[in-house]
């Protein structure tokens, strides 16, 4: 069961990566990326009216990067403090749940766990030190001579908002890992489930029929400029 709840959520995630390289404007990823590269378009041409905005915006990002980070870092230290305990972990478990008991097994939940709060709080923390560049960057006055261009602030925003986003990920991740303390069937019914619960969050419904409308009134458009 853990090895099927593992590969469900790794498959739906490379399905979605997939969704996102082909048909981004289906996923809310391709979608907000694309208006966050206006808004940097519109951002850096009326900078002297704007950058306050654009500062308080990104301030918000990075401050919920810092909570997952401290929440991850947190919830690392605490678990490395089981591990390094001397009470053996396994005792309280073992007439409550069913699968292994070994000390190997009970070991490798944890470290498991610890391993992917750890890359957490990496991505969550490079992605601060991108937004922190943007925040500099957006708000610098233009130059003829600077290489600083609304497409490099773009890239960089949009990697922060990528560290992020996977930080994000990993930490849900970790909560099927923490079910499978008390054993691998729950830790497969909670991965059936975020699936689902996954989707509705990372897909925009109505994108076909978004997409008709609009190769309808293109249509419409170019058989009216034709009849002018």
């Amino acid at each position: 069961m853990v090895p099927l709840s593992f590969l469900t959520i790794i498959f739906y995630h490379c399905w979605l990566w997939h969704k996102v390289k082909t048909q981004p404007l289906s996923t809310i990823f391709g979608t907000n990326a694309s208006g966050r590269r206006f808004w940097v378009s519109d951002m850096i041409k009326d900078n002297e009216k704007k950058n306050i905005v654009a500062v308080q915006t990104l301030r918000n990002t990075i401050m919920g990067s810092t909570l997952m980070a401290t929440t991850s870092i947190l919830l690392s230290a605490g678990l490395a403090a089981v591990i390094s305990s001397t009470y053996s972990v396994k005792k309280p478990l073992n007439d409550s749940i069913f699968g292994a008991h070994g000390e190997l097994m009970v070991s490798l939940k944890y470290v498991t766990i610890l391993c992917i709060f750890l890359f957490s709080f990496f991505c969550h923390s490079s992605s601060i030190r991108f937004l922190n560049q943007v925040g500099i960057l957006i708000t610098s006055p233009p130059h003829p001579s600077s290489s600083v261009t609304p497409h490099y602030v773009w890239e960089l925003l949009e990697k922060g908002f990528l560290l992020n986003t996977v930080g994000n990920r990993l930490f849900y991740s970790a909560l099927p890992l923490m079910l499978w303390i008390f054993g691998p069937l729950l830790a497969f019914l909670c991965s059936l489930t975020m699936v689902p619960v996954l989707y509705n969050l990372d897909f925009v419904f109505g994108f076909n029929k978004q997409l008709a409308l609009g190769k309808d009134f293109q249509h419409n458009g170019c058989r009216d400029c034709e009849s002018v």
